[in-house]
């Protein structure tokens, strides 16, 4: 397919800058008010994709199950899709903070550093990207906060904007970390930060931007269909009967990165490092054996299970790396529905989406979704995709 296909207008205010919340209004000691937000996960929308029967839902249905109009189903409907013994495979990776600002010496120039990965524990070493690039170069050193405690050398230029830094912080690692980390933001997407009128994360994001299941660090960008779930929706699933299974991929910016290549057999995408264990292999094949739903929570989880997947189409055990770049027509060898958010015209993101609900399908339910005002992005609105 070519990427000109996947483009759509997308206006700007269809974009989430904060995830589905609850704004109340208190008034303070002093009389003053002020606006609370209460983030709301499972309460965005919902748009259910049937892939047999070429329909898509929008709205709830009164008693004689016919459409309310006006009445939007919410993320909490995707219950409604699943029986006992269906089988949700989540993705725990867990995000870290790692968007910091620092200053360059001498200059004070101010300079937004971006953590990637550690590369060294013993030598602090880090690959990092910087904005803006053409200030740094091999032999600058940076500062993190007043005290001067956290400071890191440009040791090597990796691409046009990565680096790698050293940090002369002399401490027992887990102690680096933490102060490290403390100096860090959510590494929102810049779509969100950009447009936001503070430029920033917030406090509360490092909570809105990890899932409640998060339990392996090293994202940089969160799994982002995995925070549609609460404590209390994954409570009602348990007592329904429905199996979890999790698994990690550690999502990296690659999601992000422009195409530049319109033949999309020429795209490579950059690798994310994964793994599936035993226990997660018998609780998605025993569901499929008995012949129940298996359900990919979002992009990164089919990447994922396509990797790793048999030709007896059953999951394996997989530690390793994936490129795996998928776009239509694809045949998918594991999960047979799949919940994604609604991503941005030209993304990795949506070809994954269009190849398993299929190209037309998949469109045609982006094109309702502009025209009925749903939200798009990490902090946006829900897609369910069933087979049926």
């Amino acid at each position: 397919m070519k990427l000109s296909q996947f483009k759509f207008k997308l206006p700007e205010e269809q974009i989430a800058l904060y995830p589905s919340s609850l704004y109340r209004e208190f008034e303070n000691e002093d009389g003053t008010k002020e606006t609370v937000r209460f983030t709301r996960r499972d309460e965005c929308r919902l748009m259910v994709l049937h892939r047999k029967s070429q329909t898509i839902d929008m709205f709830k249905r009164d008693d004689e199950g016919n459409p309310i109009e006006g009445e939007y189903l919410d993320f909490r409907s995707v219950l409604d899709y699943f029986d006992e013994g269906d089988t949700f495979v989540f993705n725990d990776t867990k995000v870290f903070p790692a968007r910091l600002y620092g200053t360059k010496e001498k200059t004070d120039a101010k300079i937004e550093v971006f953590l990637l990965r550690e590369l060294n524990e013993e030598m602090r070493l880090w690959d990092v990207l910087v904005e803006p690039a053409r200030k740094i170069r091999i032999g600058n050193k940076l500062f993190f906060d007043e005290s001067g405690t956290m400071v890191a050398e440009v040791i090597d230029n990796t691409t046009s904007r990565g680096r790698t830094l050293r940090f002369l912080y002399d401490c027992p690692h887990d102690e680096f970390k933490r102060e490290l980390f403390a100096l860090g933001e959510a590494p929102l997407p810049r779509y969100v930060i950009d447009n936001r009128e503070s430029h920033h994360a917030d406090e509360q994001d490092m909570d809105d931007f990890q899932c409640i299941f998060a339990k392996n660090e090293g994202a940089v960008t969160a799994p982002a269909t995995g925070l549609h779930f609460s404590r209390e929706l994954m409570k009602r699933m348990e007592i329904r009967g429905m199996n979890f299974a999790y698994i990690t991929l550690h999502c990296g910016l690659g999601n992000f990165h422009d195409i530049e290549v319109e033949d999309l057999t020429k795209h490579k995408m950059d690798s994310e490092q994964m793994f599936i264990g035993k226990e997660a292999c018998q609780i998605v094949n025993e569901a499929k054996k008995a012949g129940h739903r298996v359900c990919a929570v979002g992009t990164s989880v089919i990447k994922a299970t396509e990797t790793a997947v048999g030709t007896d189409g059953l999951l394996k055990e997989y530690e390793g790396w994936t490129n795996k770049f998928i776009f239509p027509p694809y045949d998918f060898g594991l999960a047979d529905s799949m919940i994604a958010n609604f991503y941005h015209p030209l993304s990795t993101l949506l070809m994954e989406t269009a190849a398993f609900g299929g190209y037309e399908l998949v469109m045609e339910a982006y094109e309702m979704a502009v025209k009925n005002g749903y939200k798009f992005g990490c902090y946006g609105d829900a897609l369910l995709i069933v087979n049926d």
